[in-house]
C-alpha cells in the first residue's frame, strides 16, 4: 500500500489536527483527549480494537487505521458506515453493502468496521478499512476482505482516506431520520434477511423487519413476535 501523503491529507482539510504514528497501540485511545475535529492515523495498530472486546486485525501497511473525534449525536455509528461505504465507492469505485450495525461488507465480507465510545465531551469513532490485505488469519479468513482482494488492484490510501473524511463530514450533519432512511436503502441487512442474532442467553433467529425510531434492529422471530436488537452479532442465517 503506498504510504498515505499527510501533506496533501492536511491541505485538503487546514486547520484541522491531523496526528500520524508509525505505530501505536491503538488510534482510540490515541484520540482520547483530543478535540473535535481531530484525527489520528496509524500504519500499525498493536491493540486495534472492535466491539465487544473483540480486536482489530492491523497488519502493517496494508490498512485505513484511523480514529475521529467527533460531536455526539443519535445513530452516529449508522451515518459513520454510511461516510465509509461512500467512501469506499468514491475510492474504489465498488457498492457496499452494510450490515447493522457497524459493518461494510463487499462481496458478503467485512471490508471495514466502525467502533464508536463516548467520552464526557466527544465521540471517539474508530474507523479500520482493509485496503491492501492479500490475506487474513484463519480466524477470520471466511469473514474478511480487502479492497485488494475484492478489485484485483491497488486502491490509493490517500484518496479513500480524504474521501472518507469529506463523507463523514456530510453524513454527521443530517438528521437521525434521513440517517434512519439512508441506512435502510443502503442495508440489505436492514429489512427482509433471515439472521441469526448471538446473543449472551441464546441464539435469535428471525427476518430483519426495519430499525426503530433509535436506530435499533427489529428482528421477526418465526413465530411472529419481534425482538429488538440493542447489541449483537448479527449475520446471514446459513452463513
Amino acid at each position: 500500500m503506498t504510504p498515505l501523503d499527510l501533506d496533501r491529507i492536511r491541505r485538503e482539510f487546514p486547520g484541522r489536527p491531523i496526528e500520524y504514528f508509525p505505530s501505536v497501540g491503538s488510534t482510540m485511545h490515541a484520540a482520547a483527549g483530543r478535540p473535535p475535529g481531530a484525527v489520528v492515523l496509524a500504519g500499525q495498530q498493536l491493540a486495534g480494537q472492535g466491539r465487544h472486546g473483540h480486536s482489530w486485525h492491523s497488519e502493517p501497511g496494508c490498512g485505513l487505521y484511523c480514529s475521529l473525534v467527533l460531536h455526539p449525536m443519535p445513530v452516529l455509528t449508522l451515518a459513520l458506515g454510511l461516510a465509509t461505504a461512500e467512501a469506499i465507492t468514491s475510492a474504489a469505485g465498488v457498492a457496499c453493502d452494510l450490515r447493522w450495525p457497524n459493518d461494510v461488507l463487499l462481496g458478503g465480507r467485512k471490508v471495514a468496521g466502525i467502533l464508536v465510545q463516548l467520552t464526557a465531551h466527544a465521540a471517539i469513532a474508530g474507523i479500520g478499512i482493509n485496503v491492501d490485505h492479500q490475506r487474513f488469519p484463519p480466524a477470520i479468513a471466511s469473514e474478511a476482505t480487502s479492497l485488494r482482494i475484492h478489485t484485483g488492484r491497488e486502491v490509493g490510501a490517500t484518496d479513500l482516506l480524504i474521501a472518507l473524511l469529506f463523507a463523514v463530514d456530510e453524513f454527521v450533519k443530517q438528521d437521525k431520520i434521513a440517517i434512519l432512511r439512508l441506512f435502510t436503502q443502503a442495508s440489505s441487512y436492514a429489512a427482509g434477511r433471515r439472521v441469526v442474532v448471538h446473543q449472551p442467553e441464546g441464539d435469535i433467529v428471525g427476518v430483519t423487519a426495519g430499525l426503530d425510531p433509535s436506530g435499533f434492529l427489529i428482528v421477526r422471530k418465526d413465530d411472529g413476535t419481534d425482538t429488538l436488537i440493542l447489541a449483537g452479532g448479527v449475520r446471514a442465517a446459513g452463513s
